[in-house]
């Protein structure tokens, strides 16, 4: 079982700067065909001042930088194989863009569980503020860990 005083828990801060590499592998990954995510030229004339970030690239940018994406949940005690994607939520507050430097810094903000314990829930908050300390994006996760032998009678 997670462990209630989890919550509050600062798991760390990273700063990464957005690469134009990144962000066009991101959108054509992604099938995005809009030129403003793929040409700086675009961009500019549509009047951004380089390739702005696609919405829910954030996500991808922390874990990209991160030498330990999963290390926060193995310092929780959580066993990776029993853990599975819950849902995410973005709150925006400005753009970013190619250049832009940004730091993450995340915390729990929740645990709690269902079916007797079966599934634990791990909410986290995080977020991001460009390299002028404004705020850029809140984002909100839950990860659902599996308890196999919880719940059982």
């Amino acid at each position: 079982m997670l462990d209630k005083a989890h919550i509050g828990k600062t798991l760390g801060r990273i700063t990464t700067e957005v690469e134009k590499g990144r962000l066009r592998f991101f959108a054509k990954a992604t099938g995005e065909t809009n030129p403003i995510y793929t040409d700086e030229a675009a961009a500019k004339a549509a009047g951004y001042r380089s390739l702005p970030v696609p919405p829910s690239y954030f996500f991808c940018q922390q874990m990209l930088d991160d030498p330990d994406p999963t290390g926060w949940l193995t310092g929780l005690g959580v066993d990776l194989q029993y853990v599975l994607h819950g849902e995410q939520s973005f709150e925006y507050f400005d753009m970013a863009f190619a250049g832009d430097s940004l730091t993450f810094e995340s915390c729990v903000t929740d645990i709690y569980d269902k079916k007797g314990g079966a599934l634990e829930f791990l909410v986290t908050e995080t977020t991001a503020v460009n390299q002028l300390n404004q705020v850029v994006v809140k984002m909100k996760s839950t990860t659902v860990v599996r308890n196999p032998g919880a719940g059982r009678k």
